[in-house]
């Protein structure tokens, strides 16, 4: 199991004020947090802030806490249903190892925030440079206890700010085939982007494009997570797709992560195709796993999913689309591609009309499977627009991977570019720095985690039966060899 420790640009800014003092002294709090569970990754959320009151905790070089203040927090954190984490500072820059004075202060309590709130207590340390490091104190016997210590920890608001523990996940090495990216926005910047656990959700014409994309700019791990199989109708617009693929029902992760694996410029290089949607549960873990997720989905369902995971998980999402009208003699009326982010301070893919909340209760039901009906609908809805060309979607992943890399290397102290909508007809950028609607409840979500007590993932008919042709065809692939032979 790994670990990781995630929070808000706001939260940490708020923690870190009261932290990182002008003189130079170390200090501390303690925070609530809640927990977020992947297939191999569990994070603390950290929702809330605990400062000390007056008498609650002495400076003196170092910086002890009464048993006061942590009785309050433990109430806090029974009152609010979530975890305790203890917050420190030291006066080096960097992730920071633990004195034995450090490791004697949380295992001492350890014991008590496990027995209140049954999550184990996770300790922090910011330094000088308001680098965070962080460990879980999990449970190993009767009374006793070990750390844990983390991989990341993340800071998402305008941009994705991450610092890595070095021993657990070291930055890899650089060869000559990635001189001119490291060239680009230098080694620093690479070694933080080469180290995000990215997954692209929907490998299809957009995805694939992205996957190809991190591949060749030196991502060591990337996840792709889709459940249906290469059709003929995707080979116009598939990179690495074949009409070989198609006649064995090769599954679109699979083709892609092959692909991948002669393109990657990364030392290292990992790979996962996942065979499920994102809507169902183990799709649904598996992203949780990752740093940053690219939304490449043209239903509403995954879409809303992945807009959840973006809030309430703290797992910023990259998402784009495209829309294509014709007229009725078949010729190309318009052509609009856009691409934005949501995560916290950005306004969710729901409040952009990237997707129908009735059409999410539609699909979960089965509707847009259901050929009646989606012909029973206007000739000009959303569901019925999916033409496409492979120049609108290597259009609209080039801006998907332009929105990252501002949102991770931060050119010039650029982050944040907005909303990006571009018209194909006529040839114009549209761009928007917009926020949530008043009365969007996504706000109010986030860092719940697995607290949320929402539950977004659900049967998905049409994957199940997916797989299961792939399946036969195998089956029926192996029998055939075995003929030959």
């Amino acid at each position: 199991m790994n670990y990781s420790v995630a929070l808000t640009t706001e939260i940490e800014k708020k923690a870190a004020e009261h932290l990182l003092r002008l003189d130079r002294q170390e200090d501390l709090c303690f925070a609530l947090w809640h927990p977020s569970q992947g297939r191999s990754r569990k994070s603390a959320l950290i929702r809330e802030i605990l400062l000390p009151e007056t008498g609650e905790r002495k400076v003196h070089g170092n910086a002890s806490f009464t048993a006061a203040y942590f009785e309050r927090a433990v109430g806090e954190a029974l009152r609010k249903k979530s975890g305790l984490a203890f917050l420190h500072s030291h006066p080096s820059p960097g992730w920071q190892g633990m004195s034995q004075d450090d490791i004697n202060a949380e295992e001492r309590h350890a014991a008590a925030a496990k027995a209140a709130t049954d999550l184990p207590l996770v300790g922090l340390t910011i330094g000088s440079d308001g680098a965070w490091s962080a460990r879980f104190w999990e449970k190993t016997g009767p009374r006793k206890y070990k750390q844990h210590f983390c991989q990341t920890v993340r800071q998402v608001g305008d941009d994705l700010r991450v610092t890595f523990n070095d021993n657990l996940l070291p930055p890899p090495r650089f060869h000559k085939n990635l001189e001119r990216t490291v060239c680009a926005w230098s080694a620093d910047k690479q070694k933080s982007l080469a180290r995000l656990h990215i997954g692209v959700v929907g490998v299809g014409s957009v995805g694939s494009i992205i996957a190809e994309a991190l591949a060749r700019m030196g991502i060591v791990h990337i996840k792709l997570v889709d459940f249906d199989s290469l059709e003929y109708l995707n080979l116009d617009r598939t990179p690495h797709g074949t009409e070989k693929d198609v006649k064995r029902r090769n599954a679109k992760v699979k083709v892609s992560a092959d692909a991948l694996k002669n393109s990657a410029t990364a030392e290292g290089f990992w790979v996962e195709p996942i065979e499920w949607s994102v809507v169902e549960e183990p799709g649904f873990r598996e992203a949780l796993d990752c740093d940053l997720l690219f939304s490449c989905v043209d239903r509403p369902w995954p879409r809303s999913v992945l807009n959840f995971i973006a809030y309430v998980h703290l797992i910023p999402v990259i998402d784009g689309g495209i829309r294509v009208k014709i007229k009725h003699n078949g010729t190309l009326r318009s052509a609009d591609w856009k691409a934005h982010i949501a995560g916290p301070g950005r306004k969710c893919l729901e409040c952009l009309d990237q997707y129908d909340p009735g059409l999410v209760s539609a699909e979960r039901d089965g509707y847009l499977d259901d050929q009646t009906y989606i012909e029973n609908l206007p000739r000009d809805h959303a569901v019925k627009g999916n033409e496409n060309v492979f120049g609108f979607s290597l259009s609209v992943a080039s801006l998907q991977i332009l929105q990252m890399l501002s949102f991770v290397i931060s050119p010039c102290g650029v982050s944040n570019i907005g909303e990006q909508n571009y018209h194909f007809v006529p040839g114009r950028m549209d761009v928007d720095h917009g926020h949530c609607r008043d009365d969007c409840s996504y706000p109010s979500l986030i860092a719940k985690g697995d607290s949320s007590g929402i539950q977004v993932t659900g049967n998905h008919p049409k994957a199940e039966a997916e797989r299961m042709l792939r399946g036969k065809k195998k089956q029926f692939w192996r029998k055939i060899t075995s003929l030959l032979k």
